[in-house]
């Protein structure tokens, strides 16, 4: 059975793409490709369709990553299917548990940063999107921070349904 994970922020075209490119990589180099989706969705839908900012795919493409990417907006039914949905900062958090229609649909719902254990009391990855290059390298240090720690918990995640 395949395990879901789904990174959610603002407009789908900063953040999230950039974190699903980088635990994409993370996943298929720990050999669980197979085991593990990844996808990101935005909390709205102005941008659906467009790819990732361009700033967003430089940084990936520069640092070795993949970024074909179509925005599109979160939608509530999706949590039946998700395992684990990330969220990018607070604001993101709060408009997903709002979409939760459960208390195990809002169960499912994490901060990115909180897999990072040196991010301490700072979750939030700030938005790059108004913002020079170096926000989005910023971006992508935070994203890479965590996904050690995040891959750490899908993988026991994906081992406990296999045992």
């Amino acid at each position: 059975m395949t395990y879901r994970v789904c990174f959610v922020c603002t407009g789908n075209i900063c953040r999230s793409p950039m974190a699903e490119h980088v635990f994409r990589h993370h996943v298929e180099e720990a050999g669980l490709g197979g085991a593990v989706e990844v996808d990101s969705a935005g909390t709205g839908g102005w941008h659906e369709g467009d790819g990732a900012d361009p700033r967003t795919v430089a940084v990936l493409e520069e640092n070795g990553y993949t970024s074909a990417h179509s925005a599109r907006p979160f939608r509530a039914s999706w949590f039946s299917a998700l395992d684990l949905v990330i969220a990018l900062d607070e604001g993101h958090l709060r408009e997903l548990r709002a979409l939760a229609r459960t208390p195990e649909e809002a169960g499912k719902i994490r901060l990115l940063r909180s897999y990072d254990p040196a991010a301490g009391a700072a979750l939030d990855v700030p938005d790059p999107y108004y913002g020079g290059r170096e926000g989005f390298e910023e971006c992508l240090e935070m994203v890479e921070a965590a996904s050690g720690g995040l891959l750490a918990a899908v993988r026991a995640e994906v081992e406990e349904r296999t045992a």
